[in-house]
């Protein structure tokens, strides 16, 4: 894994708007590749062009970058072609064959797809745990692949980490629930017509998780999807270490596939060393990134997450054990996603030239 972090040194700049940079994004059809247009225009990413590139089935169609009407083209290496920054989210295989054309043309390379996190050199990143823990990136001439961290290891990292301020854990355990959207439109359509063909009393469609999620919760998938349940828990498993790097103890994790479409949640159970305060609790989580929600606001959850960049956070104390007590938390794991990549895309700017022409 590459070591792109130093402790202590100036916070990479932020990139100036008149800077101008070409951009590609890989999947540009899928949920994450319309996330992440999205969040390019939020937060105002100084790009010269943006290429919409995915494949046959989506050449085409029409999508609005900056108030711009473009069409989706298919992947193709001369697409690359003078291209400063390439997202994938597309599906693992097309990063694969992609991302080292798009790395020899010049373009450095954000990963949403997690295909390149075994790479020599791939680095997976969560800009706002590098800031929580003070580990700040410094920009590379020619980066390796930054391979963005699991929406879900991120807010189990950020709370845990902050979590720590408020008195030392002794254990945590966390309950995460998987929407379908991160298995893409073919999860959402799947759990849609799931729903749809129960209430008509129809069979139901297994192609992606090869059980029933509609009205259901499950621990395992059938045996036939891929992946399975187990690869994607012990991924967040595996990104959280990454991003944490011992600074704070990983949680027991149980992933459980709910029967929603976009968002995640979370069940978390803090056993503290000594007595939980749950102001004191409160206080520390708050800040950056973290929203915590006050008695007579409405609880947090997947519907009143959506295109929200926060995590929503209530803390309820445990009624059986002082030491402890429970957060309910959520986060559109999309946005979370697609932030994550364009805040990548930002910190490695500073090391490329402005108005280069490859």
């Amino acid at each position: 894994m590459s070591s792109n972090f130093k402790t202590a040194v100036p916070h990479v700049e932020t990139i100036r708007a008149s800077n101008s940079y070409r951009v590609a994004i890989v999947g540009a059809a899928s949920l994450k590749g319309k996330e992440v247009a999205e969040v390019l225009n939020d937060r105002n990413f100084p790009s010269l062009d943006v290429k919409l590139l995915d494949d046959d089935e989506s050449l085409g169609k029409l999508e609005t970058m900056k108030d711009e009407v473009t069409f989706i083209q298919s992947v193709r290496p001369e697409q690359f072609d003078n291209v400063d920054f390439t997202f994938f989210a597309c599906d693992p295989e097309s990063t694969r064959t992609n991302w080292k054309i798009a790395r020899k043309a010049g373009s450095d390379i954000v990963d949403l797809s997690y295909a390149l996190e075994d790479e020599p050199g791939a680095t997976v990143r969560s800009p706002w745990i590098e800031r929580q823990i003070g580990r700040l990136f410094t920009p590379e001439l020619q980066p390796a692949p930054a391979v963005v961290a699991h929406p879900a290891a991120v807010v189990l990292a950020l709370l845990l980490l902050r979590a720590q301020k408020a008195g030392e854990v002794k254990r945590a355990v966390a309950t995460v629930f998987e929407p379908a959207s991160e298995h893409g439109q073919k999860g959402m359509d799947e759990l849609h017509e799931q729903t749809v063909n129960l209430l008509s009393f129809q069979q139901l469609p297994t192609s992606v998780f090869d059980v029933q999620v509609a009205f259901n919760m499950v621990a395992r998938y059938g045996a036939k999807a891929n992946p399975a349940l187990s690869i994607l828990q012990n991924r967040i498993l595996r990104h959280y270490s990454r991003i944490v790097e011992k600074r704070a103890a990983a949680p027991s994790l149980l992933l459980l596939q709910a029967p929603i479409f976009h968002g995640h949640a979370f069940s978390i159970h803090l056993e503290m060393q000594q007595a939980a305060d749950v102001a004191k609790i409160a206080e520390a989580l708050a800040g950056d990134h973290v929203t915590i929600a006050q008695l007579t606001d409405e609880a947090p959850s997947n519907v009143n997450v959506a295109g929200q960049p926060n995590i929503f956070t209530s803390i309820i104390p445990d009624e059986h054990d002082s030491r402890s007590a429970w957060l309910w938390a959520a986060s559109d794991n999309l946005r979370i996603a697609a932030t994550t990549a364009v805040e990548c895309a930002e910190s490695m700017a500073a090391a490329r030239p402005r108005g280069k022409i490859q």
